[in-house]
């Protein structure tokens, strides 16, 4: 940091998770460049930021280099939800691969300290539960999912193997189910869909029986669990499960979202996606253990902030 206020680039900084993560880091006196290529990110979400003279935003793909001079990158480039990212299967992989080499390749020449938004999606179908951090996984390589899935192993591949070879500073955080505000409404997660079906009273879509879990994170508890990871010593590298322990069913989170907001939609079943996980629930021994951090915010507080958003968005 050669000035007063660190230099911190976001690469999807105009998505959902990345809009919330650029408001923090100004509000902590940050400058920040948000970069996005608007695949999947809006205008919308970093609107409010813009009039900020330490925000500054450039459409960029990451999967090109990029060459700026910053302190700090947080790499949160990539659709997260299988509608956008099975889209265009071969350039969700090229996001996670040809991005995190472009990315780890800026940290080297700036001595940046770097933060990769990993996925629990790494561990698959898993076969232990909750999954723990040393868990290996249960992926079909070869799947429709495996674009995301193995995209970002392979993004963890790559950040580790810079730190044992040029000893970067690297931070690998797990991304367990994220909800909140600036949700996009047709990306086909089950908050966003549940909430949208409900409150427009359109039946309410579950894939199988609704029997598989889920684990639900507040989008405010998740972006402290960045900034607390990204501030740890050197040594800490993580890879650190980030989310909320809180299991839930399917079935019960649509339950919950139709008697939150008093709809009278009716619940149908579709078949189970391939390679749809049956369990999902993070072990955060370690998140605890090394952030003193943990979920905050319970389910029906953050679904009562994300209906709210939604309700707005669509004028309902």
């Amino acid at each position: 940091m050669k000035y007063g206020r660190k230099r911190v680039l976001v690469t999807g900084g105009a998505g959902f998770l990345g809009s919330h993560l650029c408001e923090r880091l100004l509000a902590e006196g940050n400058d920040v460049l948000c970069a996005d290529n608007f695949f999947t990110g809006t205008k919308e979400n970093i609107a409010h930021l813009m009039g900020n003279p330490y925000f500054e935003l450039m459409r960029h793909d990451v999967t090109f280099p990029l060459y700026v001079e910053v302190d700090e990158i947080y790499n949160l480039a990539c659709p997260a939800s299988p509608i956008h990212y099975q889209r265009d299967p071969v350039q969700t992989t090229k996001t996670s691969v040809h991005g995190a080499i472009n990315m780890l390749g800026l940290a080297k020449r700036v001595g940046a300290k770097i933060f990769q938004a990993s996925t629990s999606e790494v561990y698959g179908d898993p076969e232990v539960h909750p999954q723990t951090e040393d868990y290996r996984g249960s992926v079909n390589p070869i799947g429709p999912r495996a674009c995301y899935d193995e995209g970002k192993r392979c993004a963890e591949t790559l950040f580790f193997d810079y730190f044992r070879q040029h000893a970067l500073r690297i931070k690998v955080g797990r991304i367990f189910n994220t909800y909140g505000p600036r949700m996009h409404p047709n990306d086909g997660r089950v908050v966003s869909n549940f909430i949208v079906q409900a409150l427009e009273g359109r039946p309410i879509t579950l894939y199988g029986d609704g029997s598989q879990t889920r684990s639900f994170c507040y989008v405010d508890d998740l972006i402290e669990a960045f900034i607390r990871l990204m501030a740890t010593p050197d040594d800490v590298t993580g890879p650190i499960n980030i989310g909320n322990p809180q299991e839930i069913t399917v079935r019960q989170l649509a339950e919950t979202v139709i008697a939150m907001i008093g709809s009278k939609s009716e619940i149908v079943y579709h078949p189970l996606p391939a390679d749809d996980p049956m369990q999902r629930k993070p072990d955060i021994s370690l998140a605890r253990a090394t952030l003193g951090w943990e979920a905050k915010a319970s389910l029906e507080e953050g679904l009562g902030r994300t209906i709210a958003y939604f309700q707005a968005r669509l004028g309902t």
